[in-house]
């Protein structure tokens, strides 16, 4: 049983990584807010896995849904 708690530590150790890497990539102002969120994550993560691993898929899916340009209304 502890290898496998073990296992879901690990995948939310690597999902917590990729959340990172996503969020170092975007523009300032987005990556301000989100890292917010991400570092919220991180530290709830150390409390609560699970809740952590629903919040973390939250921020993923935020992550993936595109964005519209703001500057290219009107141009």
């Amino acid at each position: 049983m502890a290898a496998d708690h073990r296992l879901e530590d690990d995948e939310l150790a690597r999902r917590l990584r990729e959340a990172h890497r996503r969020v170092r990539m975007l523009p300032a102002a987005d990556r301000e807010r989100l890292g917010r969120r991400y570092l919220a994550i991180c530290d709830l993560a150390k409390r609560d896995p699970g809740r952590a691993a629903a919040r973390l898929e939250s921020l993923m899916a935020l992550l993936d849904t595109p964005r519209d340009a703001e500057n290219t209304h009107g141009d």
